[in-house]
């Protein structure tokens, strides 16, 4: 390559040959001499002149190039130091703490008292830091912004309440809201023990701010408490096979990404914290054994804490029924809500299958609902007794994950059907109501969700996913029943109506959604994503008095901003 400073060869010969023109093209005798042939020499000479400036300047930009280029190699070079000299400093440190001393103060390359992490080289991987000689910590979150703008009103942070689209009797059905929230933003951090080369015990937790307290506000400290999101332990016996959490995580009910594995949970990747109607997920406590039957196919087994989801307004237990409760406060539950009664908890099962060119799952679950008729007294004389009633939930769906593409396109597909199931469904439809009689009434119900993710160039996603949540009418021909059709429904269409005019309950939620998700910097220091989704739902309610169905639907756009530092 030329040096910037010295002429090239070629420019060597240029100046060359104008040198040798210039006595040719000195003054004759006027006759050997014409205005033709001086003017053709003059012509030259400018051309070759032109020549020699377009190839200066090319040789300036490849000078300013080269320099470029320089600066950048320095740059790397500067950065790759630094990686080394922090890989070199953990390797140390590493080293000294595999060398404890022996008896007699010998030094063996690795003590027995030395964890088995270390001595079978499975240290801390990147992204990943020693605390003391047994265990890995490796931190995990994000720092986001997000904005959110939806019409109509749904009065809903990033989470929506889909079945909380208000219909156009009330002023938020012609309103619209916008809001920015950094109550996603989100904490976690994983401890990893391998106590034996075939044992490992692990510790998680997650959180974000999401939770309301009874005192939070927005008005001007956003004072909103810290939500725990999981926090669970888990063992898992390599040899046997045999894997045991227990704390909060999500249910198994959810699909997963890979096997029966914590963590790898496939979330629908919506901003909307509230995800996709049609979705199969809980975040509770449980406890959850999996075992490892065959390469590719795992069972599993959980008992998961319990909850209801009840009807909202109009829906109304008699007077004699219990069916929820206030939370004590002294026993430390929010006095601002309602629990349900459950003797038992929710059972759910799966089997996980991985062929070689898919995931595939096979779920179901079993849930228990428990109502109190207190005595009835008909007259002075005639008192019937109270009894204790209880039902039966259940519900059997499946999954699929597909590689349609490679690397390139995804596609899934996931159900559930049932009765008493609403809880398990991102719209959250109601689990049960009462028949005539007050003993419970469970909800046939179903679920789908289909999604498809295409991974465009590394660091760029773009998703679709469309979702569809039915429930049926169950029980009483009245409030105490679920889409009874003697409810009074005329005044959903009209603005400003009485609440006593639109006793709608909602029958079908379904969304369609999109959105992307692009990497603007991935590197040492981090991640930096931006992302942005629009959703599109309807709200559709039972056809009550005079053959009127309500029915709204609602628009909304998200748009997110996160950092990951870990």
């Amino acid at each position: 390559m030329p040096s910037p400073h010295r002429p090239s060869p070629r420019l060597g010969a240029l100046i060359a040959s104008i040198t040798i023109a210039a006595p040719l093209s000195a003054p004759l005798p006027a006759r050997a001499q014409s205005v033709a042939e001086m003017a053709a020499r003059m012509d030259a000479m400018q051309r070759q002149m032109q020549a020699m400036q377009q190839e200066l300047a090319a040789l300036r930009r490849q000078a300013g190039t080269q320099r470029a280029a320089l600066a950048g190699e320095t740059r790397e070079r500067r950065v790759l130091s630094r990686e080394q000299t922090r890989l070199a400093a953990r390797t140390e440190h590493q080293q000294r703490v595999a060398q404890v001393g022996g008896p007699g103060g010998a030094r063996p390359a690795v003590s027995a008292r030395a964890p088995v992490i270390l001595a079978n080289d499975l240290v801390c991987n990147a992204g990943s830091y020693a605390l003391g000689p047994a265990i890995c910590f490796t931190p995990g979150g994000f720092v986001e912004l997000a904005g959110i703008f939806r019409n109509p009103n749904v009065v809903s942070d990033v989470a929506t309440d889909f079945n909380g689209i208000p219909f156009r009797n009330g002023p938020r059905s012609r309103e619209s809201e916008f809001r920015f929230s950094a109550r996603q933003s989100r904490l976690s951090g994983l401890f990893t023990a391998k106590v034996e080369p075939t044992l490992q015990i692990s510790g998680y937790y997650e959180i974000d701010f999401l939770a309301a307290g009874t005192t939070s506000n927005s008005r001007e400290s956003n004072s909103y408490t810290p939500r725990i999101r999981q926090i669970f332990a888990s063992v898992d016996a390599l040899d046997t096979g045999w894997h045991v959490l227990a704390g909060q995580a999500w249910s198994l009910i959810t699909t997963d990404l890979s096997g029966i594995t914590p963590l790898k949970e496939q979330i629908p990747l919506t901003i909307d914290a509230q995800y996709v109607p049609g979705f199969n997920w809980t975040r509770n406590p449980q406890v959850r054994v999996v075992k490892d039957i065959a390469p590719g196919l795992w069972a599993g087994l959980s008992a998961e804490s319990p909850q209801s989801v009840l009807p909202p307004s109009p829906f109304a237990a008699p007077s004699l029924v219990n069916v929820n409760n206030t939370g004590d406060a002294a026993g430390l539950l929010n006095n601002a809500t309602t629990y349900s009664n459950n003797s038992a908890p929710d059972i759910i099962g799966k089997l996980a299958l991985e062929p070689g060119f898919g995931h595939f799952e096979l779920k179901g679950l079993v849930r228990f609902f428990d109502d109190r008729l207190s005595p009835t007294n008909l007259t002075a004389a005639v008192r019937l007794p109270g009894r204790s009633d209880t039902a039966l939930g259940y519900g059997i769906g499946g999954a699929a994950t597909v590689p349609v593409i490679d690397k390139r396109l995804d596609l899934q597909v996931s159900g559930l059907v049932g009765q008493g199931i609403g809880r398990y469904g991102s719209a959250q439809l109601p689990d049960f109501a009462l028949k005539a009689d007050g003993s419970i009434a469970p909800l046939p119900t179903f679920q789908l969700l289909a999604g498809a993710v295409a991974h465009v160039q590394p660091g760029t996603d773009v998703y679709v996913y469309a979702g569809w949540e039915h429930v049926a009418r169950a029980g009483a021909f009245d409030t105490t029943g679920y889409g009874s059709p003697t409810l009074v429904v005329t005044g959903c269409d009209v603005e400003g109506a009485a609440s006593g005019t639109c006793q709608a309950e909602s029958r079908d939620i379904r969304q369609i959604t999109g959105g992307f998700w692009h990497d603007l910097y991935k590197g040492s220091y981090g991640r930096l994503v931006a992302g942005a989704q629009v959703s599109y739902t309807e709200r559709d309610a039972f056809q009550g008095a005079s053959g009127v169905q309500p029915s709204n639907h609602l628009v909304t756009g998200l748009t997110s901003l996160r950092y990951y530092p870990f």
